[in-house]
Parts: C-alpha cells; sequence; structure tokens
C-alpha cells in the first residue's frame, strides 16, 4: 500500500534543488584535488586503460572509446564525452596533454574536431603515470551506475594534474578556474614542501613563478599581486601576446605576432582586428594577414614607416583580446568529498597526502604478494627435497593433497600449488633458484616493512619519485620547458591624440609672396609647380600630417602651426597671414620641421652680428601672434635660422668681405633676446652664415656645384672678433650659397 506524506512544496523544492546542486559540485564540475580530474575525465582515462590503450600501443577510433565509457561508467551524451576527450587531446588547451589524439582534433581558430568516427586516440605518457598503481590497491575502487563494473574513486596520480594541466568548471553557486603551471616547477615546490613543511606560500613562489600556458604569451602581473593571488586562491592575471618587428628595406616594418593569450581563438581576434580596421577605428594599422601553419603568425602592416610599433601595439592591446585576463579560483574537492578553495600550499599539500596514502597502500599491497610468493617457495624447496615421495604420493594416493599436507605440514594454498604445477616445471625445481629468489623476497620484505614503520623513510621515497617525474616531465625535456614568461606590469599606456591621426607625408610649398598649401606625398623642387602671376617658390618642406611647423620671421618671432592644418590641393593654397599674425613689412625667413618627438637646437643669427643657440621647446607656441625669440634693433634684421646637428664649427661672412670661424661650443644657449656678438664690424654687416663639421671641411658654392676647403684653421678666430679677408675664390657675392 502507498503511503502519501504531505510536505510542502518550499521544503520538497529545497531539498531536491540540494541534492541536484551537490550531484553538480560533485560529479561534475569542481575537480579532486588529489588527482586535478572531474569524474568524466576520470572514467573516459580509465575506460582508454582497459581498451590497453597506452602510450606504446595503437590508436583506436574514438567512437568505440567514447562508446565503453558511455556503456559502462558514465552514462551521459556521446558529444558531452566525445568533447572531454578532444579537450585532454588538445595541445593548446592542456599544458601537458592526457590524450595522444589522430586525425582533426580541432585547432586554435576555433574550428571543431572531426566527428569521432573519424578520429582515433590512445593515452600519453602523463595520463599512464597518473593511472600507474591501480592494480596495486592503491586507490579505493565503487560500483559503476549499473553495479556491473567498478570504477576507481580517485586515481592515484603520481603527476601533479591539478596544477600542471589546471581545471575549469561552474557548478550550482560556485566555480573553479585553474590555470595550467609548469611541471618542473611544481616538483621543485613539491620537493621543498616535503623537506621544510613549515614553507608559507611565499617560501613556494620562488620555485613556483606562476602559470605557464600552452600558448605562451607574456604575464604582466607584479610579484606581489602573483603572491597575493596564490595565498587567497583567487585573483587573476593579465597575459598579453608576444610579438617582434620584422625589418624590411627602406624603413618599413612588419609587426609579428607569434602567440596570443590563453584560450583566445586566433580567428575572432582576427576577426576583431579586421572589424576596427573597417570602422576606421586603427587610424595607424593599414594591413593585417594571417600567415600562421603549425605556428601563429599574425602578421600588421603599419600605415607608414613612422608609426611606433609600441603605440599600435598597445591601442591593440586596450582594443583586442591581444590582451586578456585569465582567472584563479582554486575551489576544489577534497578527500572529504567537501568543495574548498584552497592556496596553493593546501593544494601541494593535499597532493603530497594522496601520495603518501597511495604509497602505503602500494607497499602493503606489495607486502601480501611477497608474504604468498614465499609461502609458495617454502613449499617447492619441500618438493624440490622430496621429489620421488611427492610424485608417489600424487600417483598412488586418493587424496594426495591431504597426505601431503599431514606428512611434510604443507598449508592448503601450498598443497594446492603442488597439485597444479605441470610435469615439466619439475625439471626448474632447482634448490639454488628458489633459495636465491626467496632471499631477495625477503630482503625486500624487510625493506617495505621498514618503509612502512619509518615516516621519513616514505617521505624520502615520495621525493624519488617526484624526482623521476621531474626528469621525465620537467624542464629538460622539450614538452616542460617554460613557455610563458613574465613582464613587469606596465599602467595602460595613454596614446597621444597626435598618434591617432595618420601620419601620411606632406609636401608645403611656400612662395615668396607669402602663399603656401599642401600636397600628399612627396615632390622634389624641379617638379613643375604653378604659382600665381609674377610669384615664385621660396621653399620646400617635407614633413607630415601629424607634424609641427616652425616659421620664423623677419621680425624675429617663431610661429607653430599643425602641418595637417595647412591647406591642401594643387592651387594656390592660402595667405600666410590668414594662419599667423604677421606684421605688413614682415615675411617668413625659413619654415623648419617639428615633429615633437625630440627637441633640437636652433643657430640664429642677424644683420648687426649678433646672435645665439636656442631651442625647440623654447621657441614652440600655438598662438596665432608667435613668441618673439631674436630680438633686433635699428635696421639689423634676422637673416639665418638653421637646425643644428653634428655640426661643431660656424662660418660667418660679411658684407666687408671679412670670414671668421668658431666653434659653435662658444655660441651660448638663450631663450630669447639680441644674442652674443657673433661677429664684430666697423661700418658693415652680416651677409651670411652657415654651420659645418670640421672633418668635412667649409664648403660653398662654386658655379652649379660646391668647392670644399679644408685649409680654413687660419680663419679660426675668437667669437666676436673681426675676422680676415676671405681665402681667393670665395663667391663674390660675399654669401656661401646663393
Amino acid at each position: 500500500m502507498t503511503k502519501i506524506t504531505d510536505i510542502s512544496f518550499k521544503e520538497a523544492l529545497g531539498e531536491r534543488y540540494l541534492s541536484y546542486a551537490l550531484s553538480t559540485i560533485m560529479s561534475r564540475s569542481l575537480p579532486d584535488v588529489r588527482d586535478g580530474l572531474k569524474p568524466v575525465h576520470r572514467r573516459l582515462l580509465f575506460a582508454m586503460r582497459e581498451l590497453k590503450l597506452n602510450p606504446k600501443s595503437g590508436y583506436k577510433k574514438s567512437a568505440r572509446i567514447v562508446g565503453d565509457v558511455i556503456g559502462k561508467y558514465h552514462p551521459h551524451g556521446e558529444l558531452a564525452i566525445y568533447g572531454t576527450l578532444v579537450r585532454l587531446a588538445q595541445h593548446f588547451t592542456l599544458r601537458f596533454p592526457l590524450i595522444d589524439g589522430q586525425g582533426n582534433f580541432g585547432n586554435i581558430d576555433g574550428d571543431n574536431a572531426a566527428a569521432m568516427r573519424y578520429t582515433e586516440a590512445k593515452l600519453t605518457a602523463v595520463a599512464e603515470v597518473m593511472l600507474e598503481g591501480l592494480d596495486q590497491d592503491a586507490v579505493d575502487f565503487k560500483d559503476t551506475y549499473d553495479g556491473e563494473f567498478s570504477e576507481p574513486i580517485v586515481l592515484p596520480a603520481r603527476f601533479p594534474n591539478l596544477l600542471a594541466n589546471g581545471a575549469e568548471g561552474i557548478a550550482v553557486g560556485m566555480a573553479t578556474s585553474i590555470p595550467p603551471h609548469n611541471a618542473h616547477e611544481l616538483c621543485e615546490g613539491l620537493i621543498h614542501l616535503i623537506d621544510h613543511p613549515t614553507a608559507s606560500v611565499g617560501d613556494l613562489l620562488q620555485f613556483i613563478q606562476g602559470p605557464d600556458f600552452p600558448t605562451g604569451g607574456f604575464i604582466m602581473e607584479s610579484k606581489a599581486t602573483i603572491q597575493e593571488a596564490y595565498e587567497t586562491g583567487r585573483g587573476s592575471f593579465r597575459v598579453r601576446a608576444r610579438y617582434e618587428v620584422e625589418q624590411k628595406k627602406n624603413g618599413l616594418y612588419s609587426i609579428i605576432i607569434t602567440e596570443i593569450p590563453y584560450q583566445v581563438q586566433k580567428t575572432r581576434v582576427i576577426e576583431k582586428i579586421a572589424d576596427l580596421l573597417l570602422n576606421k577605428k586603427l587610424p595607424l594599422l593599414a594591413d593585417i594577414q594571417d600567415e600562421s601553419t603549425d605556428d601563429i603568425r599574425i602578421v600588421l602592416t603599419p600605415k607608414s614607416r613612422q608609426v611606433d610599433p609600441d603605440v599600435l601595439m598597445n591601442i591593440l592591446f586596450r582594443t583586442t583580446e591581444l590582451e586578456n585576463r585569465v582567472s584563479l579560483n582554486m575551489n576544489v574537492v577534497d578527500k572529504y568529498n567537501t568543495p574548498k578553495v584552497m592556496n596553493v600550499k593546501e593544494v601541494l599539500a593535499a597532493f603530497l597526502d594522496h601520495r603518501m596514502i597511495v604509497l602505503q597502500r602500494q607497499t602493503a599491497f606489495r607486502l601480501k604478494e611477497i608474504a604468498s610468493r614465499l609461502e609458495l617457495l617454502a613449499g617447492y624447496l619441500i618438493v624440490y627435497l622430496h621429489i620421488d615421495e611427492v610424485i608417489a604420493v600424487i600417483r598412488e594416493e586418493d587424496h594426495p593433497k591431504d597426505v601431503m599436507m599431514n606428512r611434510w605440514g604443507l598449508t592448503d594454498t601450498q598443497a594446492e600449488a603442488i597439485l597444479n604445477m605441470r610435469l615439466r616445471s619439475l625439471r626448474r625445481l632447482e634448490e639454488f633458484e628458489i633459495r636465491k629468489e626467496h632471499e631477495a623476497l625477503t630482503a625486500e620484505q624487510s625493506a617495505l616493512e621498514g618503509l612502512l614503520q619509518d615516516e621519513q623513510s616514505r617521505w624520502k621515497a615520495i621525493k624519488d619519485d617526484i624526482k623521476e617525474i621531474q626528469k621525465e616531465f620537467g624542464a629538460k625535456t622539450e614538452l616542460g620547458k617554460r613557455r610563458t614568461f613574465f613582464l613587469e606590469p606596465v599602467a595602460n599606456v595613454e596614446v597621444p591624440l597626435e598618434a591617432m591621426i595618420e601620419r601620411e607625408p606632406i609636401t608645403i610649398i611656400y612662395s615668396k609672396k607669402g602663399w603656401i598649401r599642401s600636397i600628399k606625398g612627396r615632390l622634389d623642387e624641379e617638379e613643375d609647380l604653378k604659382f600665381k602671376d609674377g610669384d615664385e617658390l621660396q621653399q620646400i618642406v617635407h614633413s607630415h600630417t601629424t607634424d609641427y611647423l616652425l616659421f620664423f620671421g623677419s621680425n624675429g618671432k617663431f610661429y607653430t602651426i599643425l602641418a595637417d592644418k595647412i591647406a591642401k590641393g594643387r592651387g594656390s593654397g592660402d595667405a600666410i597671414r590668414l594662419l599667423i599674425d604677421l606684421g605688413p613689412e614682415d615675411q617668413i625667413i625659413t619654415i623648419l620641421n617639428d615633429d615633437r618627438k625630440k627637441s633640437f637646437n636652433i643657430m640664429l643669427a642677424s644683420t648687426d652680428g649678433r646672435g645665439f643657440v636656442a631651442k625647440s621647446d623654447d621657441i614652440f607656441s600655438q598662438t596665432k601672434g608667435g613668441k618673439q625669440v631674436l630680438n633686433v634693433k635699428g635696421k639689423s634684421t634676422p637673416i639665418f635660422c638653421e637646425p643644428i646637428t653634428d655640426q661643431d664649427h660656424i662660418a660667418l661672412i660679411g658684407h666687408n668681405r671679412r670670414l671668421l670661424v668658431c666653434p659653435l661650443s662658444d655660441i651660448p644657449t638663450m631663450t630669447r633676446g639680441q644674442g652674443v656678438i657673433l661677429q664684430k664690424y666697423t661700418g658693415s654687416t652680416l651677409s651670411d652664415v652657415t654651420l659645418f663639421k670640421a672633418d668635412a671641411g667649409l664648403s660653398w658654392q662654386k658655379g652649379k656645384g660646391t668647392t670644399r676647403f679644408d685649409d680654413f684653421q687660419q680663419w679660426i678666430a675668437k667669437r666676436g672678433t673681426a675676422g680676415r679677408f676671405a681665402p681667393e675664390g670665395f663667391p663674390k657675392n660675399n654669401r656661401f650659397f646663393s
């Protein structure tokens, strides 16, 4: 008879939801701290072991493996189980893959794996050491869902899989996110924890630097931030792509991205960058190409050679997944089936405690095997000593087993083993071999009993085992080399406004009557340029849209204009007086190009023989009225303004044909004023100035070419002197260059 009990809907719903939540936490989403696996992973590896798919065997179809897992251990959908198999085989997902896949198992682009009927798989060496000990009573087993088979509750796990491969999962009300780590560093940390059980998390982080992702990249976090994350079991790591600058001809270059952040799909990154390009939100980038094969190679082409690669990459880091955050939440199930957030020391200690239990159980199992074998060897020795009598008893007696047990004191097991022996085995019953095996097993038995009784010996055995794992999967192997490295964290770089403007080359054309315009690209003075009637070219300046132009006037003022503000086109342009407040009697003497990235020195001089050196930072002014730099008096006017590069001497020539040469170091640097006397005149004025490098010699125009004058030492004198008459052959117009 069915019994019906009244219960409130709230209680019933709460009870059932709690059961569902616990089932999700324990049986699906959170990994076990001991082997780092969820039940589906554990069952998959165990099923493959039962199919004898060890690393040295051949492959089997994935469909066969999935079928065994569903039919025997894990009654869930085939897509979920095959998805798990695929993930355990992906080298870009797991730092140390547990399954060796053959066929299409997906790629970093985000493409799906082929159907399970096409792919094949077997276990890797890492999975093999995870399963090692299952035949030695190392762990407990439980019945499968239908009671027909049994499965391990946890794997023996010689390999620190939880931290080495990481884990992810979302349960009811909680989640886990553990990034992968370097196995060599984990082994170093485990050994240190064995030797120093009271070690702090900070002590362990001397060995465990941080995550080590299979896809490489850089971790941009401080040591303090990393330590805080591992101490609390919660935190995050900023991961950036790795890139390099590939130089090309003529100063051009490309940016090559070779590694992208963990769990970021390459196609998604490329699509995002392409979308930003299409919407004109990446003015510094011209093109993106994917040249990846087995290795990642994303080629970024900047708009021009002047684009700073670091500025471009910082823009991409800020707007795409080339910089990503990987979270750390070490929420795991402990040996009591209790979910708990652990710090890194607790995780390592739980692994070591598990290895201690496994060692004790394996040792006890081996002792049972030895005891059983020693019992049989004792029986065999009796057979050897009484071989003829034993044969006679077996041949003549109706119950030979009872007779042998009574006559020679044999146990039931010994007597049964003797009766089951084949005749051909009798020839191998040699006393020497029996005693030799007996002695070896007795020695092993004594050693194992001593191991069980001495805790320090057990810890030493565990340490030696960890060193073996380190040797097999550590830094000296290709698989174990660290792939992710660390950089000092940098603040989000504020990209200047001018960096967001396309830095295109332009040519500034200025006429003698004060008309100015810009043309895209680079033009030469020889090109056929048109001007208004009676006007002609005064100066051409090659610049960029992001550069500033410094206009030096005959009034001694400097005016600053952004090159991109100059009128564009092949017409006459604009009058310079519309852009700056230039007096009616004043005119522009020269135009200098200034990209504002670094300051430079400028030599200034006026007709009265005065002048000084000015810094570009001191003359920069974006006011329309300009900035007074060189003060002039009387009829004196500025006549010279030229940037100083590698020149070290200045030469001055007066209308009186007196030449003076002096070092530039003799001329002071000033912010404004008349300057100092460069060359002294009586009834004359300064005609021309030139800067030169002593090693290159003093040059002037001769016909359509130039001539070099090296013997200028006798014209070198102190600044402010009158100088000497120019040498023979100096131009009669008293100018170095027309």
